[in-house]
């Protein structure tokens, strides 16, 4: 007699939580990653989650997605190893609309839900999804929009000669204002013929360490010659 085949149920899809915090966040908000791992531990109970794992980005940026704890994810979501990804913010995850585009397209492929615990957020409905595209399209603008205005002032500090970074070659600060050193500015100017000449940045350090003295090497002399500051400084002066 034959024996009976037995039927092989399909691997347990894991419920993954996430959490994320960059040091500049950590230091001036407290979002601290205890505080996130607390939170959504609470929620997956509070909702009869089994919570199989909690993964953790310590002090990286969500502007990309190449971190160590989120490429584990996206890895799991592509084998079908993770049914459901559990965070505290959807910003935890990814503050790029590119990425959350992808991995909403990708969570979708695969049947694998996103859930905010603060937003109140469940990609595996549609309102859900809907949701969340539009949170991410409303943070992309107002992430543009810093970044327009942050240019801007930094901008009108170059044009009016004040400083908001290093000092560029050829000139000292006096405060947060810059002033031409003559010397300096003859041998930045020097340096400025020969690129355009043709000269290596090999030979230009050289020269510059002749001239002024002092250790140039290729990339030195390359952030002296497009410095943005000095530009700016030099184009107020003509005006």
């Amino acid at each position: 007699m034959r024996g009976r085949r037995t039927r092989v149920e399909p691997a347990k899809r894991l419920t993954i939580g996430y959490c994320r915090v960059s040091t500049d966040e950590q230091a001036e908000h407290g979002v601290s990653l205890a505080a996130q791992e607390e939170r959504v531990r609470a929620y997956a109970i509070a909702k009869e989650y089994a919570l199989d794992e909690v993964i953790v980005d310590a002090g990286v940026s969500a502007k990309t997605m190449k971190r160590p704890g989120a490429q584990r994810i996206l890895a799991g979501i592509c084998s079908g190893e993770i049914g459901a990804v559990v965070m505290l913010k959807l910003d935890r995850l990814t503050r790029s609309v590119r990425d959350l585009a992808e991995i909403l397209d990708l969570t979708r492929k695969h049947d694998v839900a996103l859930i905010s615990v603060s937003e109140s957020l469940d990609t595996s409905t549609a309102a859900g999804t809907l949701v969340v595209h539009m949170m991410g399209v409303v943070a992309q603008w107002e992430r543009s929009v810093i970044a327009e205005r942050t240019a801007f002032a930094l901008a009108h500090k170059r044009r009016n000669g004040q400083v908001y970074g290093r000092t560029p070659f050829g000139y000292r600060r006096d405060g947060d204002r810059l002033i031409p050193v003559p010397h300096l500015i003859e041998a930045r100017d020097e340096a400025r013929r020969m690129d355009n000449a043709g000269a290596s940045l090999r030979a230009i350090g050289t020269h510059l360490q002749t001239r002024v003295g002092g250790r140039w090497a290729a990339n030195t002399v390359r952030v002296m010659l497009e410095s943005h500051m000095a530009r700016e400084v030099e184009t107020a002066a003509e005006i």
